[in-house]
């Protein structure tokens, strides 16, 4: 029993540590002016009826600069065309241009993005999913977080909206792994692709710096440009930054249990999924974030024996740490509460989708989404499949 508590306090404590110091590091956009430089905000849509004319709108509230919304329809079978060519057509500041879809060796969401930027006439690009509405500074304090960092590419994660139990259990653990198992200190301090990450709900890029690296091109096969995106700018010697999205931005990326599921198992062999990673984050994950709450339940029952001391003090700093990150998110990022106290349910459930998307990977079963399928492959070709 000691060198299993021993364990969960190996594998727990590390990401609460490094959640915590993240925390000072992860900061929030500089308020700034209400003028901001030349904003194209680039939006690939693929059957967003529901969400697009809430997210374009929130885009125009924006004053105070130049400002185009340039929205790619992403040969979409519903009216999400429709909903954006009626704003276009009262606000000359909206375009609408179609896609037919993506030739073989290309992500869906990559090539329209691609396309986008080809079409964008202003040097600050603001790549934005279809279900993220902004904030009325929000483009004003991204634009000014940009003048001061330098950078060429920023990322930030929006205030994450949820709504059905799943959504509330692992939704928040986009938080979680991001800020507990990446240094933001490290990331600043040295160029190796392998230390960024960012948010593809989000992400901001200078011009230049965008097609010296490369863009969406250099990416086409992935389906996880949250961590491809920055790698492939840093592979070209350019640098990326995070900031904290929560006050300038909302998205509610799933409505249910199953877009949930299968939402993040689309990705998942790109990051946690990936062979080299599985085995051991799966073991980190279980350790540090489940078993010391299954010993919890184990020690209140006293089995297989009464608990020394000892042994509860150390299985008490387990569960604290466990823990930490999550309730700190209740408060930093407005996260659910049912969703932190039932934390080690979620990440269970985390670690049960990155298996199943392994194995389909292993079984060649392509990832689906949006009625794309994508080979589970070295190229991410997309397969036809019915409407």
């Amino acid at each position: 029993m000691t060198s299993l508590l021993l364990a969960c306090l190996a594998f727990a404590i590390p990401p609460a540590v490094v959640f915590v110091g993240n925390l000072r590091a992860y900061r929030r956009l500089p308020e700034a002016p209400q003028d901001f430089p030349a904003v194209s905000v680039l939006i690939p849509a693929r059957n967003e009826e529901r969400a697009i004319g809430w997210a374009v709108e929130s885009i125009l509230a924006n004053a105070g600069g130049p400002i185009e919304v340039v929205v790619l329809d992403d040969d979409s079978d519903d009216a999400t065309a429709d909903v954006v060519r009626a704003i276009a057509a009262r606000d000359d500041r909206v375009r609408l241009i179609s896609g037919e879809g993506p030739p073989p060796g290309w992500c869906g969401k990559q090539r329209a993005c691609w396309l986008l930027a080809q079409e964008a006439r202003h040097d600050l690009f603001v790549f934005l999913d279809a279900d993220v509405i902004l904030k009325p500074d929000a483009l004003s304090r991204m634009g000014r977080f940009m003048d001061e960092s330098g950078v060429d590419l920023a990322s930030g994660i929006p205030r994450q909206v949820t709504g059905s139990l799943m959504e509330r259990l692992l939704i928040p653990l986009i938080h979680f792994v991001m800020l507990g198992f990446l240094s933001i200190v490290s990331m600043r301090r040295t160029q190796l692709p392998s230390l960024s990450a960012g948010c593809g709900q989000l992400f901001v890029a200078r011009r230049e710096g965008y097609f010296q690296a490369g863009g969406h091109a250099a990416i086409r096969e992935s389906l996880h440009d949250g961590i491809k995106l920055p790698r492939a700018f840093r592979a070209a010697g350019l640098r990326n930054d995070l900031f904290d999205a929560t006050d300038v931005a909302t998205c509610r990326m799933y409505r249910n249990a199953g877009e949930v599921w299968h939402g993040l198992a689309k990705n998942a062999g790109e990051a946690l999924a990936s062979p080299g990673l599985i085995v051991p984050m799966s073991i980190i994950l279980l350790m540090g974030q489940v078993a010391p709450f299954a010993l919890a339940v184990a020690a209140a029952s006293s089995w297989p024996r009464p608990w020394t001391g000892l042994e509860l003090g150390a299985l008490g700093v387990a569960v604290a740490a466990a823990w930490a990150p999550r309730m700190i998110g209740v408060r930093r990022f407005r996260q659910s509460l049912a969703g932190a106290l039932l934390h080690p349910v979620g990440v269970a459930l985390l670690v049960a989708i990155q298996w199943y998307s392994f194995a389909r990977k292993i079984l060649g079963r392509p990832s689906r989404w949006k009625g794309r399928g994508y080979a589970a492959s070295s190229k991410a070709e997309p397969l036809v499949e019915p409407r």
